[in-house]
């Protein structure tokens, strides 16, 4: 093997299925197919001439080799993105800066946007509407988007250790219902009233993995549902109908888009905070980012978007407090 031919790629690869010993899973954190990345793996073996995963029917292990190898290959990894950016910087900063906003509805990010748009007004800030952290870390990571929005402590810790982060604001929780439900006809929901509820937050969607867990702590010993996985939809239409079909409350921000049939209302005793963060890849640079951390800012002063009021509650993660998240 020529050692300066060795592919990147393979050992991203070889580093998912390491760290996951799972390779579905890996897979699906690259965002890859399965096949693909077990076909990666052997010709990662077959250039080191080395086995190093022992794989059976039910486990994935290590090999003495693939143990010797994880440390090599992060340094790699490493440099090779360090190098990525280091050169990016200039170019970048002349191109548009892509923003995922998570949806084309009112939103803190998108309000974001259009104040940096303000500030910055030559440089090109382009929206696009993927509604997800965990898939758009992955995305920013791959260098195929610049900036995105959601609940940074609910991503996995290696994801978390390659990502700027800056915290935007505790988003207030609502419940999305529809409009006949028993529910519906009170000006807020108290999370007990959800108590026999099987209410909707993006379970089985590998892509909002956040979401669900933040859901998942929110709900704990409060005996509320997380509803089965439903079709993911794209669009505020396909989405309004696919609920429709379920009939199941839906767990939303304060700020999420009206949909007709529905009724938003938000939840209290006590209420339900969010903790929402500007995300980009570490050592990116470009002057539509500065304008962007300086909308979240300036916003966030004005509008007393990080102050948290008594009675309200965040994701067990937080221990300490706000300021995680």
């Amino acid at each position: 093997m020529n050692d300066r031919d060795l592919d990147p790629r393979l050992l991203r690869g070889f580093l998912a299925v390491a760290e996951e010993l799972h390779f579905t899973r890996a897979a699906a954190r690259l965002y890859v197919a399965q096949q693909a990345l077990s076909r990666d793996v052997r010709r990662l073996e077959r250039e080191l001439g080395a086995e190093l995963f022992l794989r059976t029917t039910r486990q994935v292990e290590l090999t003495a080799d693939g143990e010797r190898l994880v440390p090599l290959a992060r340094r790699v990894v490493g440099a090779h993105e360090e190098l990525a950016t280091a050169f990016a910087r200039t170019r970048d900063a002349d191109r548009p800066l892509l923003v995922d906003l998570n949806t084309d509805g009112p939103s803190t990010a998108r309000s974001v946007l259009e104040r940096a748009r303000e500030l910055a007004p030559g440089c090109e800030l382009m929206a696009r509407f993927e509604s997800g952290l965990t898939h758009a870390a992955a995305e920013i990571l791959a260098g195929r988007l610049d900036v995105s929005f959601g609940r940074y402590g609910g991503l996995d810790a290696r994801l978390r250790d390659r990502l700027g982060r800056q915290p935007v604001r505790y988003e207030p929780l609502a419940v999305l219902l529809p409009e006949d439900h028993p529910l519906a006809a009170a000006p807020e929901v108290p999370l007990s009233a959800l108590a026999g509820e099987a209410v909707y937050a993006g379970a089985g969607n590998p892509r909002t993995l956040e979401w669900t867990s933040l859901a998942e702590d929110l709900f704990a010993g409060r005996g509320i549902g997380i509803a089965p996985p439903a079709p993911v939809a794209v669009g505020k239409e396909e989405f309004r109908r696919v609920m429709a079909k379920s009939r199941n409350p839906v767990l939303v921000t304060v700020d999420f888009t009206d949909l007709p049939g529905s009724v938003k209302r938000p939840l209290v005793d006590p209420v339900p905070l969010s903790p929402l963060s500007m995300v980009w890849r570490n050592g990116f640079r470009h002057p539509g980012l500065d304008a962007l951390r300086a909308a979240a800012a300036e916003l966030a002063g004005v509008h007393g978007w990080l102050s948290v009021p008594e009675g309200t509650w965040w994701p067990e993660s937080l221990t300490s407090g706000p300021g995680g998240g």
